[in-house]
Protein backbone atom coordinates (compact mmCIF):
# COMPACT_ATOMS: atom_id res chain seq x y z
CA UNK A 1 0.00 0.00 0.00
CA UNK A 2 1.17 3.37 -1.16
CA UNK A 3 2.18 6.14 1.85
CA UNK A 4 -0.77 8.54 -0.07
CA UNK A 5 -3.12 5.79 0.25
CA UNK A 6 -2.68 5.18 3.62
CA UNK A 7 -2.66 8.58 4.55
CA UNK A 8 -6.25 8.85 2.93
CA UNK A 9 -7.54 5.27 4.85
CA UNK A 10 -6.26 7.13 7.94
CA UNK A 11 -7.64 10.69 7.53
CA UNK A 12 -11.03 8.71 6.54
CA UNK A 13 -10.71 6.62 9.21
CA UNK A 14 -10.55 9.54 12.02
CA UNK A 15 -13.45 11.34 10.03
CA UNK A 16 -15.66 8.75 11.02
CA UNK A 17 -14.24 8.40 14.54
CA UNK A 18 -14.62 12.37 14.94
CA UNK A 19 -18.17 11.83 13.43
CA UNK A 20 -19.27 9.27 15.50
CA UNK A 21 -17.70 10.56 18.57
CA UNK A 22 -18.86 13.92 17.87
CA UNK A 23 -22.26 13.21 17.03
CA UNK A 24 -23.23 12.04 20.27
CA UNK A 25 -22.74 15.53 21.71
CA UNK A 26 -25.67 17.10 19.85
CA UNK A 27 -27.83 14.36 18.30
CA UNK A 28 -28.10 12.83 21.90
CA UNK A 29 -28.85 15.73 23.72
CA UNK A 30 -32.46 16.69 21.25
CA UNK A 31 -33.01 12.93 22.20
CA UNK A 32 -33.02 13.86 25.26
CA UNK A 33 -35.49 16.60 24.47
CA UNK A 34 -37.65 15.62 22.40
CA UNK A 35 -40.32 13.72 24.65
CA UNK A 36 -39.68 16.94 27.04
CA UNK A 37 -40.82 18.97 24.04
CA UNK A 38 -43.34 16.67 23.08
CA UNK A 39 -45.48 17.05 26.13
CA UNK A 40 -44.82 20.56 25.75
CA UNK A 41 -46.53 21.57 22.97
CA UNK A 42 -49.71 19.38 24.21
CA UNK A 43 -49.94 21.24 26.87
CA UNK A 44 -49.61 24.30 25.11
CA UNK A 45 -52.49 23.01 22.57
CA UNK A 46 -54.31 21.52 25.51
CA UNK A 47 -54.56 25.02 27.85
CA UNK A 48 -55.73 26.81 24.64
CA UNK A 49 -58.58 24.55 24.16
CA UNK A 50 -59.54 25.19 27.29
CA UNK A 51 -59.38 28.95 27.62
CA UNK A 52 -60.41 29.37 23.82
CA UNK A 53 -57.71 31.55 23.03
CA UNK A 54 -57.00 32.83 19.60
CA UNK A 55 -55.20 35.23 17.84
CA UNK A 56 -58.08 37.16 16.51
CA UNK A 57 -59.96 37.24 13.31
CA UNK A 58 -57.59 37.79 10.13
CA UNK A 59 -58.60 40.73 7.65
CA UNK A 60 -59.16 40.91 4.02
CA UNK A 61 -56.30 43.54 3.77
CA UNK A 62 -54.03 41.29 5.44
CA UNK A 63 -54.90 38.91 2.92
CA UNK A 64 -54.18 41.10 0.23
CA UNK A 65 -51.30 42.52 2.35
CA UNK A 66 -49.25 39.50 1.86
CA UNK A 67 -50.58 37.87 5.19
CA UNK A 68 -48.42 40.40 6.51
CA UNK A 69 -48.86 39.96 10.37
CA UNK A 70 -50.88 36.85 10.22
CA UNK A 71 -50.18 34.91 13.67
CA UNK A 72 -50.16 31.50 12.36
CA UNK A 73 -46.91 29.55 12.40
CA UNK A 74 -45.00 27.75 15.08
CA UNK A 75 -41.12 28.72 14.94
CA UNK A 76 -39.08 27.66 17.75
CA UNK A 77 -35.31 28.51 17.27
CA UNK A 78 -36.08 32.39 17.51
CA UNK A 79 -38.60 35.29 17.73
CA UNK A 80 -39.03 38.85 16.10
CA UNK A 81 -40.37 41.50 18.45
CA UNK A 82 -40.86 44.96 17.42
CA UNK A 83 -38.78 46.60 19.96
CA UNK A 84 -36.10 44.52 20.93
CA UNK A 85 -35.47 42.84 17.89
CA UNK A 86 -34.57 39.59 17.18
CA UNK A 87 -34.01 36.77 20.16
CA UNK A 88 -32.23 33.76 19.35
CA UNK A 89 -33.75 31.27 21.44
CA UNK A 90 -34.63 33.85 24.42
CA UNK A 91 -31.21 35.42 23.74
CA UNK A 92 -30.67 38.86 22.35
CA UNK A 93 -27.97 39.66 20.16
CA UNK A 94 -25.56 40.94 22.48
CA UNK A 95 -26.48 38.20 24.80
CA UNK A 96 -25.45 35.88 22.28
CA UNK A 97 -21.91 37.53 22.07
CA UNK A 98 -21.70 37.65 25.54
CA UNK A 99 -22.39 34.02 26.46
CA UNK A 100 -21.52 31.73 23.52
CA UNK A 101 -18.46 30.33 22.80
CA UNK A 102 -15.48 32.00 20.90
CA UNK A 103 -12.56 30.60 18.65
CA UNK A 104 -9.10 30.69 20.48
CA UNK A 105 -8.61 35.00 20.73
CA UNK A 106 -11.66 35.51 18.86
CA UNK A 107 -14.77 37.97 19.99
CA UNK A 108 -17.56 36.88 17.99
CA UNK A 109 -19.52 34.01 18.47
CA UNK A 110 -18.83 31.10 16.74
CA UNK A 111 -21.98 30.01 14.56
CA UNK A 112 -21.54 26.03 15.94
CA UNK A 113 -21.87 27.10 18.95
CA UNK A 114 -25.64 29.71 18.06
CA UNK A 115 -27.03 26.13 15.65
CA UNK A 116 -26.43 24.28 19.31
CA UNK A 117 -28.39 27.35 20.63
CA UNK A 118 -30.60 27.27 18.40
CA UNK A 119 -31.74 23.48 18.35
CA UNK A 120 -31.32 22.52 22.12
CA UNK A 121 -32.38 26.04 23.62
CA UNK A 122 -28.99 25.97 25.64
CA UNK A 123 -25.76 27.67 25.70
CA UNK A 124 -23.29 25.02 24.52
CA UNK A 125 -19.89 24.31 25.95
CA UNK A 126 -16.56 25.28 24.42
CA UNK A 127 -16.05 21.48 24.21
CA UNK A 128 -19.46 20.75 22.85
CA UNK A 129 -18.79 23.84 20.22
CA UNK A 130 -15.35 22.25 19.26
CA UNK A 131 -17.28 18.71 18.81
CA UNK A 132 -19.48 20.33 16.29
CA UNK A 133 -17.07 22.21 14.16
CA UNK A 134 -15.26 18.88 13.70
CA UNK A 135 -18.07 16.74 13.32
CA UNK A 136 -19.18 19.45 10.33
CA UNK A 137 -15.38 19.72 9.01
CA UNK A 138 -15.44 15.46 8.54
CA UNK A 139 -18.83 16.34 6.78
CA UNK A 140 -17.66 18.98 4.58
CA UNK A 141 -16.68 16.68 1.19
CA UNK A 142 -19.34 16.53 -1.73
CA UNK A 143 -19.52 14.11 -4.02
CA UNK A 144 -17.61 14.19 -7.42
CA UNK A 145 -20.90 14.47 -9.70
CA UNK A 146 -21.81 17.49 -7.53
CA UNK A 147 -18.22 18.82 -8.33
CA UNK A 148 -18.51 17.92 -11.90
CA UNK A 149 -21.60 19.63 -11.54
CA UNK A 150 -20.99 22.92 -10.19
CA UNK A 151 -18.24 22.95 -12.99
CA UNK A 152 -19.80 22.13 -15.71
CA UNK A 153 -21.85 25.61 -14.87
CA UNK A 154 -21.32 28.89 -17.42
CA UNK A 155 -19.70 31.61 -15.00
CA UNK A 156 -22.39 33.91 -16.09
CA UNK A 157 -25.33 31.27 -14.48
CA UNK A 158 -25.81 33.12 -11.56
CA UNK A 159 -24.40 31.76 -8.22
CA UNK A 160 -27.45 31.45 -6.22
CA UNK A 161 -28.91 29.42 -9.19
CA UNK A 162 -25.57 27.60 -8.70
CA UNK A 163 -26.02 26.94 -4.78
CA UNK A 164 -29.58 25.71 -5.31
CA UNK A 165 -28.76 23.33 -8.13
CA UNK A 166 -25.94 21.87 -5.93
CA UNK A 167 -28.18 21.81 -3.14
CA UNK A 168 -30.96 20.08 -5.35
CA UNK A 169 -28.29 17.53 -6.36
CA UNK A 170 -27.16 16.33 -2.34
CA UNK A 171 -30.87 14.99 -2.39
CA UNK A 172 -28.81 11.88 -4.42
CA UNK A 173 -27.64 11.19 -0.93
CA UNK A 174 -30.23 11.80 1.78
CA UNK A 175 -30.81 9.85 4.34
CA UNK A 176 -34.47 10.90 5.23
CA UNK A 177 -35.57 10.16 1.92
CA UNK A 178 -34.27 6.73 1.80
CA UNK A 179 -35.66 5.85 5.34
CA UNK A 180 -38.87 7.83 4.26
CA UNK A 181 -38.69 4.78 1.29
CA UNK A 182 -38.06 2.19 3.90
CA UNK A 183 -40.66 2.40 5.08
CA UNK A 184 -39.59 4.25 8.72
CA UNK A 185 -41.74 4.85 11.40
CA UNK A 186 -42.71 8.43 11.97
CA UNK A 187 -41.26 9.01 15.48
CA UNK A 188 -38.29 8.19 14.15
CA UNK A 189 -37.97 11.05 11.22
CA UNK A 190 -36.02 13.10 13.00
CA UNK A 191 -33.10 10.85 13.18
CA UNK A 192 -32.31 11.38 9.24
CA UNK A 193 -33.84 14.91 9.16
CA UNK A 194 -31.23 15.60 11.60
CA UNK A 195 -28.55 13.62 9.59
CA UNK A 196 -29.24 15.33 6.41
CA UNK A 197 -29.42 18.72 8.20
CA UNK A 198 -25.68 18.21 9.75
CA UNK A 199 -24.58 16.99 6.03
CA UNK A 200 -26.00 20.06 4.55
CA UNK A 201 -24.92 22.66 6.74
CA UNK A 202 -21.46 20.91 6.56
CA UNK A 203 -21.36 20.96 3.09
CA UNK A 204 -22.49 24.83 1.99
CA UNK A 205 -19.13 26.34 2.39
CA UNK A 206 -17.44 23.64 0.21
CA UNK A 207 -20.24 24.07 -2.56
CA UNK A 208 -20.01 28.11 -2.03
CA UNK A 209 -16.33 27.99 -2.07
CA UNK A 210 -16.21 25.97 -5.34
CA UNK A 211 -18.96 27.88 -7.12
CA UNK A 212 -17.02 31.22 -5.83
CA UNK A 213 -13.29 30.28 -7.30
CA UNK A 214 -14.93 28.95 -10.75
CA UNK A 215 -16.62 32.25 -11.48
CA UNK A 216 -14.46 34.70 -9.69
CA UNK A 217 -11.02 32.83 -9.12
CA UNK A 218 -9.00 30.87 -10.90
CA UNK A 219 -10.35 27.32 -10.59
CA UNK A 220 -8.25 26.56 -7.42
CA UNK A 221 -10.34 24.73 -4.31
CA UNK A 222 -8.88 24.73 -0.92
CA UNK A 223 -9.40 21.68 1.44
CA UNK A 224 -11.43 21.50 4.48
CA UNK A 225 -9.34 21.46 7.61
CA UNK A 226 -10.42 19.25 9.91
CA UNK A 227 -9.09 21.28 12.86
CA UNK A 228 -10.27 24.45 12.11
CA UNK A 229 -13.94 25.95 12.89
CA UNK A 230 -16.75 26.72 10.36
CA UNK A 231 -16.08 30.22 9.86
CA UNK A 232 -12.33 29.62 8.93
CA UNK A 233 -12.85 27.34 6.28
CA UNK A 234 -15.17 28.63 4.60
CA UNK A 235 -13.02 31.51 4.41
CA UNK A 236 -10.14 29.77 3.56
CA UNK A 237 -12.58 28.39 0.50
CA UNK A 238 -13.10 31.58 -0.78
CA UNK A 239 -9.49 32.70 -0.49
CA UNK A 240 -9.75 34.97 2.62
CA UNK A 241 -8.48 32.60 5.19
CA UNK A 242 -5.35 34.21 6.37
CA UNK A 243 -7.41 37.49 7.22
CA UNK A 244 -7.97 37.10 10.67
CA UNK A 245 -10.82 40.11 10.89
CA UNK A 246 -12.36 38.74 7.94
CA UNK A 247 -12.43 35.76 9.53
CA UNK A 248 -14.15 36.79 12.60
CA UNK A 249 -16.54 38.77 10.37
CA UNK A 250 -17.57 35.68 8.83
CA UNK A 251 -18.38 34.21 12.44
CA UNK A 252 -20.06 37.73 13.03
CA UNK A 253 -22.27 37.35 9.96
CA UNK A 254 -23.26 33.94 9.75
CA UNK A 255 -24.35 34.48 13.74
CA UNK A 256 -26.28 37.47 12.84
CA UNK A 257 -27.88 36.39 9.50
CA UNK A 258 -28.89 32.13 10.67
CA UNK A 259 -32.41 32.94 11.53
CA UNK A 260 -35.29 35.91 11.58
CA UNK A 261 -38.31 33.87 13.00
CA UNK A 262 -40.53 31.91 10.75
CA UNK A 263 -42.57 33.91 8.18
CA UNK A 264 -39.78 35.75 6.24
CA UNK A 265 -39.28 34.13 2.75
CA UNK A 266 -36.57 31.57 3.11
CA UNK A 267 -37.69 30.28 6.42
CA UNK A 268 -40.89 29.91 5.74
CA UNK A 269 -40.74 28.07 2.41
CA UNK A 270 -38.31 25.86 3.67
CA UNK A 271 -40.94 25.02 6.50
CA UNK A 272 -43.42 25.05 3.93
CA UNK A 273 -41.80 22.66 1.37
CA UNK A 274 -39.94 20.37 4.33
CA UNK A 275 -44.10 20.29 5.87
CA UNK A 276 -44.84 18.00 2.58
CA UNK A 277 -42.30 15.57 3.75
CA UNK A 278 -39.55 16.68 1.64
CA UNK A 279 -36.22 16.07 3.00
CA UNK A 280 -33.86 18.90 4.20
CA UNK A 281 -32.08 19.45 1.18
CA UNK A 282 -34.82 20.11 -1.41
CA UNK A 283 -36.49 21.98 1.48
CA UNK A 284 -33.36 24.24 1.11
CA UNK A 285 -33.23 24.67 -1.81
CA UNK A 286 -36.63 26.22 -2.37
CA UNK A 287 -35.90 28.40 0.73
CA UNK A 288 -32.40 29.13 -1.39
CA UNK A 289 -34.93 30.30 -4.14
CA UNK A 290 -36.82 32.34 -1.79
CA UNK A 291 -33.82 34.42 -0.55
CA UNK A 292 -32.86 34.70 -3.83
CA UNK A 293 -35.46 37.50 -4.55
CA UNK A 294 -34.80 41.15 -4.53
CA UNK A 295 -37.30 41.87 -1.35
CA UNK A 296 -35.24 39.46 0.44
CA UNK A 297 -31.75 38.36 0.10
CA UNK A 298 -30.22 40.76 -2.70
CA UNK A 299 -31.45 44.15 -0.40
CA UNK A 300 -27.81 44.68 1.16
CA UNK A 301 -26.30 44.24 -2.26
CA UNK A 302 -28.97 47.20 -3.66
CA UNK A 303 -28.01 49.16 -0.11
CA UNK A 304 -24.47 48.94 -1.46
CA UNK A 305 -24.94 50.10 -5.38
CA UNK A 306 -27.19 52.76 -3.56
CA UNK A 307 -24.24 53.66 -1.48
CA UNK A 308 -21.34 53.66 -3.90
CA UNK A 309 -23.69 55.47 -6.81
CA UNK A 310 -24.10 58.35 -3.91
CA UNK A 311 -20.23 58.76 -3.39
CA UNK A 312 -19.43 58.81 -7.35
CA UNK A 313 -22.09 61.74 -7.39
CA UNK A 314 -20.79 63.72 -4.23
CA UNK A 315 -17.72 62.35 -3.34
CA UNK A 316 -16.53 60.67 -0.76
CA UNK A 317 -15.77 63.55 1.57
CA UNK A 318 -19.22 64.85 1.18
CA UNK A 319 -20.64 67.01 4.05
CA UNK A 320 -23.59 66.04 5.78
CA UNK A 321 -25.90 68.27 3.83
CA UNK A 322 -24.39 66.78 0.96
CA UNK A 323 -25.73 63.87 1.67
CA UNK A 324 -29.12 64.94 3.12
CA UNK A 325 -29.64 66.68 -0.24
CA UNK A 326 -29.06 63.05 -2.10
CA UNK A 327 -31.18 60.91 0.66
CA UNK A 328 -33.97 63.45 -0.93
CA UNK A 329 -33.46 63.25 -4.21
CA UNK A 330 -33.88 59.67 -3.84
CA UNK A 331 -37.31 59.90 -2.02
CA UNK A 332 -38.12 62.42 -4.41
CA UNK A 333 -36.82 60.56 -7.50
CA UNK A 334 -39.59 57.77 -5.99
CA UNK A 335 -37.77 55.75 -4.78
CA UNK A 336 -36.68 54.57 -1.25
CA UNK A 337 -33.71 54.48 0.76
CA UNK A 338 -32.76 51.16 0.67
CA UNK A 339 -31.71 49.52 3.69
CA UNK A 340 -33.77 51.72 6.25
CA UNK A 341 -37.31 50.08 7.31
CA UNK A 342 -38.34 46.66 8.12
CA UNK A 343 -41.60 44.92 8.03
CA UNK A 344 -41.55 44.07 11.84
CA UNK A 345 -39.17 46.36 13.81
CA UNK A 346 -39.75 49.90 14.89
CA UNK A 347 -36.19 50.55 16.25
CA UNK A 348 -32.57 50.22 14.66
CA UNK A 349 -32.22 46.48 14.14
CA UNK A 350 -29.33 44.91 16.55
CA UNK A 351 -27.99 43.03 13.38
CA UNK A 352 -26.78 46.45 12.20
CA UNK A 353 -25.89 47.67 15.51
CA UNK A 354 -23.84 44.59 15.64
CA UNK A 355 -22.01 45.33 12.58
CA UNK A 356 -21.98 48.80 13.10
CA UNK A 357 -19.77 48.06 16.72
CA UNK A 358 -17.44 45.72 14.79
CA UNK A 359 -16.72 48.72 12.38
CA UNK A 360 -16.19 50.87 14.73
CA UNK A 361 -13.63 48.69 15.75
CA UNK A 362 -12.06 47.50 12.69
CA UNK A 363 -12.77 50.30 9.68
CA UNK A 364 -11.91 53.40 10.79
CA UNK A 365 -11.04 55.25 7.98
CA UNK A 366 -12.55 53.04 5.64
CA UNK A 367 -14.68 55.85 3.29
CA UNK A 368 -17.40 53.71 2.67
CA UNK A 369 -18.08 53.10 6.57
CA UNK A 370 -17.80 56.80 6.73
CA UNK A 371 -20.75 57.34 3.97
CA UNK A 372 -22.58 54.46 6.11
CA UNK A 373 -21.94 56.44 9.25
CA UNK A 374 -22.72 59.70 7.77
CA UNK A 375 -26.63 58.10 6.23
CA UNK A 376 -27.17 56.64 10.18
CA UNK A 377 -27.18 59.72 11.56
CA UNK A 378 -29.10 62.16 8.56
CA UNK A 379 -31.51 58.96 7.41
CA UNK A 380 -33.97 58.61 10.20
CA UNK A 381 -34.61 62.32 10.54
CA UNK A 382 -35.08 62.86 6.18
CA UNK A 383 -37.57 60.02 6.55
CA UNK A 384 -39.52 61.15 9.56
CA UNK A 385 -40.01 64.97 8.03
CA UNK A 386 -40.91 63.03 4.42
CA UNK A 387 -43.68 60.75 6.43
CA UNK A 388 -42.30 57.77 4.62
CA UNK A 389 -41.95 54.97 7.24
CA UNK A 390 -43.23 53.94 10.24
CA UNK A 391 -39.74 52.74 11.15
CA UNK A 392 -37.20 54.78 10.11
CA UNK A 393 -34.10 52.85 11.37
CA UNK A 394 -31.77 51.03 9.50
CA UNK A 395 -31.56 47.24 9.48
CA UNK A 396 -29.15 44.48 8.45
CA UNK A 397 -29.10 44.83 4.82
CA UNK A 398 -27.74 48.74 5.38
CA UNK A 399 -24.31 47.34 6.54
CA UNK A 400 -23.35 44.07 5.65
CA UNK A 401 -22.32 45.23 1.89
CA UNK A 402 -20.12 47.56 3.19
CA UNK A 403 -18.05 45.67 5.70
CA UNK A 404 -17.39 43.00 2.75
CA UNK A 405 -15.91 45.76 0.59
CA UNK A 406 -13.43 46.38 2.51
CA UNK A 407 -11.95 43.39 2.92
CA UNK A 408 -11.80 43.68 -0.90
CA UNK A 409 -14.86 41.01 -1.22
CA UNK A 410 -16.25 43.08 -4.06
CA UNK A 411 -18.34 40.33 -5.74
CA UNK A 412 -21.80 41.78 -5.07
CA UNK A 413 -23.62 38.73 -6.88
CA UNK A 414 -22.53 36.42 -4.53
CA UNK A 415 -23.28 38.59 -1.16
CA UNK A 416 -26.66 36.24 -1.06
CA UNK A 417 -24.70 32.87 -1.54
CA UNK A 418 -23.46 34.30 1.92
CA UNK A 419 -26.17 35.01 3.42
CA UNK A 420 -27.80 31.43 1.96
CA UNK A 421 -24.85 29.53 3.90
CA UNK A 422 -25.69 31.28 7.07
CA UNK A 423 -29.91 31.14 7.09
CA UNK A 424 -29.68 27.04 6.86
CA UNK A 425 -28.75 26.72 10.67
CA UNK A 426 -32.05 28.68 11.84
CA UNK A 427 -33.94 26.79 8.66
CA UNK A 428 -33.13 23.26 10.16
CA UNK A 429 -33.16 23.69 13.52
CA UNK A 430 -36.76 24.85 13.18
CA UNK A 431 -36.80 21.32 10.43
CA UNK A 432 -35.40 18.90 12.90
CA UNK A 433 -38.17 19.91 15.66
CA UNK A 434 -40.97 20.06 12.91
CA UNK A 435 -40.31 16.34 12.22
CA UNK A 436 -39.58 15.83 16.10
CA UNK A 437 -42.52 17.42 17.39
CA UNK A 438 -45.02 15.85 14.33
CA UNK A 439 -46.09 18.73 12.59
CA UNK A 440 -48.73 18.62 9.79
CA UNK A 441 -48.45 19.42 6.13
CA UNK A 442 -49.46 23.05 5.99
CA UNK A 443 -52.13 23.96 4.05
CA UNK A 444 -54.04 27.34 4.34
CA UNK A 445 -57.52 27.97 2.94
CA UNK A 446 -57.33 30.47 0.02
CA UNK A 447 -60.27 32.74 -1.74
CA UNK A 448 -60.86 34.08 -5.07
CA UNK A 449 -61.40 37.92 -5.29
CA UNK A 450 -65.11 37.03 -6.54
CA UNK A 451 -65.61 35.04 -3.77
CA UNK A 452 -64.60 37.35 -1.05
CA UNK A 453 -66.43 40.02 -2.78
CA UNK A 454 -69.59 38.02 -2.64
CA UNK A 455 -69.26 37.63 1.12
CA UNK A 456 -68.76 41.03 1.89
CA UNK A 457 -71.53 41.96 -0.45
CA UNK A 458 -74.17 39.91 1.59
Amino acid sequence: MSFRLATKNVQASQRLNVQARNLTTLKQRVQELIPERQKEALEVKKLAEEKKHSFGENTIDQMYGGMRGIKALIWEPSVLDAEEGIRFRGLTIPDCQAQLPKAPGGNEPLPESLFYLLVTGEVPTQEQVNALSEDWAARAQIPKFIEELIDRCPKSLHPMSQFSLAVTALNHDSAFAKAYANGVNKKEYWDTTFEDSMDLIAKLPTIAGRIYQNVFGEGKHAAIDLKKDYSHNLSTLLGYGNNEQFVELMRLYLTIHSDHEGGNVSAHTGHLVGSALSDPFLSYAAALNGLAGPLHGLANQEVLSWILKMKSQIGEDASDEKVREYVWSTLKGGQVVPGYGHAVLRKTDPRYQAQREFALKHLKGDKNFKLVDQIYNIVPGVLLEAGKAKNPWPNVDAHSGVLLTHYGFTQQNFYTVLFGVSRALGVTSQLIWDRALGMPLERPKSFSTAHLKGILSK
